[in-house]
Order: C-alpha cells, then structure tokens, then sequence
C-alpha cells in the first residue's frame, strides 16, 4: 500500500536572504533547517513551509496556515513593518486574513473560534 507522509509547501521568491525578516517575523522564530538553498520552518510534524529562490516563479505562490494567536502574529508582522489586509470574520466564526511577504506570495491565516465548553 502507498501512502503520503509529509508536506513541504514551497513559496517560491526571488531572494530567500532578502525574505528571511518577513518569514522570521510570520514564524515567530529563525528557519528549523536549511537545504541547500531551501529554507524551512516545521508547522507540524510531518509538515514544512519552504522558501526556495525561483524568480521565474516568485510572487506566485498562495498558502493557508491554520494558527491560533492570530492577533499576536498579525502584531510580529506589523513590528516588522509587514502589512497585512484586514481581518474577516466568516459566518462560521472563523477569523481570515492575508498577507504578502515581500514578493507579493499569499500567505492567509486562518484562525478557529474558540471551542464552546460542554
């Protein structure tokens, strides 16, 4: 039997040095590793986001995180002088927002409401 086991989401941008602040403040933390030329921040356990120098490709990329804390990211990102859109709240009480990191890739955050006590 075949089966997946891991994600590496890959944003593709034109200078990973020059994206490293953006990515820095998004995470809250530096890169978990660095391959080569790929830079990558752990999400999960079996999951990765990679920033890789493809300038062909740069500016392309469209990723959702689902976080909790949303305000105190969308606070590191505005300490570092990275704007964002404004947040939406859906119907579902779902809190939605995105960002652009320094070549115009879409990096949206999604946050659950709070669970109900039983």
């Amino acid at each position: 039997m075949a089966s997946m086991t891991h994600l590496y989401a890959v944003l593709p941008v034109t200078d990973v040095e020059a994206s490293l602040g953006w990515y820095t403040a998004l995470f809250g933390r530096p890169a978990d590793e660095v391959v080569g030329e790929e830079t990558m921040w752990r999400v999960d356990e079996a999951a990765w986001v990679v920033v890789a120098p493809h300038p062909d490709r740069a500016g392309g990329g469209i990723l959702t995180l689902g976080v909790t804390g949303l305000d105190r990211i969308l606070a590191r990102l505005t300490a570092h002088g990275a704007g964002h859109e404004p947040v939406e709240t859906y119907g579902n009480g779902v809190r939605h927002v995105v960002a652009r990191d320094p070549d115009g890739n879409s990096v949206s955050l999604a946050e659950a409401p709070p669970a109900e006590s039983p």
